[in-house]
């Protein structure tokens, strides 16, 4: 069985890092920065809305508006990713699943060089490597498309039916449901206020990282 998850909010706390950018950005604009708990509620939604809670409505031109996402992800790699760090029970999680035959891998929408970034500083010799990782511009294709997934899948050399996935966004269980993979809900995660996992369609809602170990999808995969 391989375990995929999203990134953001799922397997990283990436929120102060990147409240840490926005905050830089509103500097030089001028204004204001957001709340660090605004900035968390939309992390999973993307550097849109990211941008949108910090500056409010932003240029409709999309060159302008692509000068300001390259600005904002100019500040936001100059942190290093020095306060990104795993969410809590992560770490055990991957061992766990390694421990008991199981591989992971991760499917962002994020761009490659700042998953990679983020991955390079936080995996060390306590945690296994993924087996696979598909960034936002990978393939072309974000989540909700189920391409990522499945291309994940495929690298990983696995099966459809050896596969689950992990999110905390609905764009991550409807990718999920259309590439016809068991979904979870790490309700850790960056969820927002007015989020209501429940509806989502998702196979399971895990509390905590060590739930997804009982979860019948993962235990009907266990090497015999």
């Amino acid at each position: 069985m391989i375990v995929l998850f999203d990134l953001d909010g799922t397997l990283v706390d990436s929120a102060p890092d990147l409240h840490a950018a926005l905050a830089a950005l509103c500097a030089e604009e001028g204004r204001p920065p957001p709340s660090p708990e605004a900035t968390r509620r939309v992390v999973s939604l993307g550097s849109r809305a990211l941008l949108a809670s910090a500056l409010g409505p932003l240029p409709e031109d999309p060159a302008a508006y692509e000068a300001l996402r390259h600005r904002f992800l100019a500040f936001y790699t100059a942190t290093g990713h020095r306060k990104t760090a795993w969410m809590g029970g992560l770490p055990e999680l991957l061992a766990a699943l390694n421990a008991r035959g199981h591989r992971w891998g991760v499917v962002t929408n994020k761009p490659g060089d700042l998953t990679g970034a983020v991955l390079a500083r936080l995996l060390t010799a306590d945690v296994p490597p993924p087996a696979t990782v598909v960034a936002g511009d990978t393939l072309g294709r974000r989540k909700p498309d189920p391409a990522p997934l499945l291309h994940a899948l495929h690298a990983a050399g696995a099966e459809l039916r050896d596969g689950l996935y992990v999110g905390d966004a609905p764009a991550d269980i409807e990718a999920a449901r259309r590439a016809r993979l068991p979904s979870f809900v790490a309700l850790w995660g960056y969820l927002g206020e007015d989020s209501a996992p429940e509806a989502w369609g998702a196979d399971g809602l895990l509390e905590r990282p060590a739930d997804l170990l009982g979860a019948p999808a993962l235990l009907a995969g266990e090497p015999r």
